[in-house]
């Protein structure tokens, strides 16, 4: 089964740390953004990972969906906080973007 919503596609659901300590930014199905696929993933064979300066305990709470220091696997949003199931949950959604468009990226 396909993903079948922009929103599913292409918005970040969630930011998940690597070994190396950089990070992806996954769509609702853990997979890159715009990859529109269940089958199974190995990131490190794709060049998707990026060193994002700033994110400590205090951002990671400041993005996640339910203010986890968790900076491991930060979730914007979940099945209850979908941004596209009402206006609220789309403004708090688009105060994560807004933060996450200001962190730095270096390789």
């Amino acid at each position: 089964m396909a993903l079948n919503d922009f929103r599913a596609i292409y918005l970040p659901y969630c930011l998940k740390k690597q070994e190396d300590g950089k990070y992806i930014v996954l769509n609702r199905e853990y997979k890159p953004l715009g990859f529109n696929s269940h089958k199974q993933f190995n990131y490190s064979d794709y060049p998707i990972s990026s060193n994002l300066k700033g994110i400590t305990e205090k951002k990671a709470i400041e993005l996640s969906w339910n203010n986890s220091p968790n900076k491991e696997n930060i979730f914007l949003y979940n099945d209850g906080t979908n941004p596209i199931k009402s206006k609220s949950n789309m403004n708090e959604y688009l105060k994560k973007l807004e933060s996450l468009a200001k962190l730095k990226s270096t390789e």
